[in-house]
């Protein structure tokens, strides 16, 4: 998740050097995205674990 978002940040900082501002804010919104569900997720995974329970 956190790969993607960071695909889609190396996309708007891209497109906004070559002045395509539009698509730099759509991007720039699911890399924001994309990135608070990543965090999201791996705070789940610390809190609740994921080993084995027996």
């Amino acid at each position: 998740m956190l790969y993607w978002a960071l695909i889609f940040l190396i996309v708007a900082i891209v497109a906004g050097a070559l002045g395509l501002s539009g698509i730099a804010g759509v991007a720039t919104n699911i890399a924001w995205i994309l990135f608070v569900v990543g965090l999201v997720l791996a705070l789940v995974f610390l809190v609740t674990g994921r080993g084995s329970r027996i």
